[in-house]
């Protein structure tokens, strides 16, 4: 099987530009890597990818809509570099199929070919009519043959199908995401994949005061999310003490917001540990009492370096419908016992003021829960494809 994988953004990245393609030829090879007889090859604004032809279409197909940093690609039937073999190609590609309306669209690279896109349309299209009988129609085809014309060879498709775009990842570098195990946190790891960071994962769990629901539910998002960015990191945080010390220390109403900090003192030093340049969390402003606006500035105080909220501007049912369509709604939507329900108060602040907070926390031995935290932490990898 061949195909050609396009890019869009990265086009524009001028001197830049052969780093991040470079990079998405590499996660390209790693997204391919169990599969037969792979090449990939990145040529004149493209990628060129070859699979053995044992290896499924539909698997081919999967993984390239996971691959971050492709436009779109299609399946491509090459035939030698003569208008006459093109024609007969196209027919044979469309003898069987089902469709009412078609166009033809070359990109000539080679401009040394004999005949111009417009040209090369016009006799294709007449080729295919007069073997159909099929109406052209350039502005609303049921189907288009697209044509690129090289040097020494053309490739033809009858489909182009959408990559998830935006820039490899890995090019962008690394952040650690904070992965709750409810529907947002996910979906906001993955909008910075696709800005081409590569997402350490990391989980504050409750056990023993609670099950290992959440963190089984954890386990299996950070494998889905693994088949987007190929190798995962989850950072398993005990976060009980801490919830403990904040109930037995602290008034009911800030403890929402006193945990959130703890994570966020937590987590940055975490990410100095995996070289992480900024904090990524689910937060989406006003959606539950720790995301008020005064909360969120509250929380955010306690960290040092850049937080990151790529949800803040989404609604639930924005977020909801990303997270159906990464893959990872349904165990999202599993029953668990999250730790942030753990000693939860009736009536939490929802304009919590910095000066009470600080004032919370002087009962409390912050930097030795942080350390105690940090020290325990667990860690476990996922990688996809599996057999890597």
């Amino acid at each position: 099987m061949n195909l050609i994988v396009r890019y869009h953004e990265i086009a524009l990245k001028g001197r830049n530009r052969p780093f991040f393609v470079e990079r998405l030829a590499d996660h390209l090879r790693g997204a391919l890597s169990d599969l037969p007889e792979v090449t990939v090859r990145p040529q004149a604004s493209r990628v060129f990818v070859h699979v053995g032809d044992a290896a499924s279409g539909d698997t081919v197909r999967e993984r390239l809509q996971r691959v971050f940093g492709v436009a779109n690609f299609s399946p491509v039937h090459e035939v030698s570099a003569d208008l006459e073999a093109l024609k007969r190609a196209a027919v044979d590609r469309v003898q069987g199929a089902s469709f009412s309306s078609f166009r033809v669209t070359t990109r000539r690279s080679d401009k040394s070919f004999p005949r111009n896109s417009a040209e090369v349309d016009r006799e294709v299209g007449a080729a295919v009519h007069a073997a159909t009988g099929v109406r052209v129609d350039l502005e609303n085809p049921e189907l288009t043959l697209w044509v690129e014309v090289l040097r020494d060879r053309i490739l033809l498709s009858v489909e182009k199908l959408a990559g998830p775009g935006g820039f490899p990842v890995g090019s962008s570098g690394r952040v650690l995401a904070l992965l709750s195990g409810g529907i947002d946190s996910p979906v906001a790891a993955w909008r910075m994949m696709k800005r081409g960071c590569r997402a350490v994962l990391a989980h504050f769990h409750a056990f023993p005061l609670q099950d290992r629901s959440t963190i089984d539910k954890t386990r299996e998002l950070a494998r889905i999310l693994a088949r987007w960015q190929l190798r995962s990191r989850l950072l398993l945080v005990p976060f009980g003490p801490v919830q403990q010390a904040v109930v037995a220390a602290c008034p009911a109403p800030l403890r929402v917001v006193l945990y959130r900090r703890f994570m966020m003192r937590i987590g940055e030093g975490l990410a100095r540990r995996h070289h992480a340049r900024a904090l990524v969390t689910g937060e989406s402003l006003g959606q539950v009492a720790s995301q008020t606006l005064e909360n969120m500035a509250v929380i955010g105080a306690a960290a040092r370096g850049i937080v990151l909220r790529p949800l803040v501007g989404m609604d639930k049912e924005e977020i909801t419908v990303q997270a159906r369509r990464i893959g990872t709604f349904e165990v999202s939507t599993l029953p668990d016992q999250d730790c942030c329900q753990l000693f939860v108060p009736r009536h939490p602040a929802t304009a919590a003021r910095r000066e009470d907070v600080e004032r919370a926390e002087e009962a409390l031995d912050v930097a030795g829960l942080v350390a105690t935290a940090s020290a325990s932490t667990a860690e476990e990898r996922f990688e996809f494809p599996s057999s890597r």
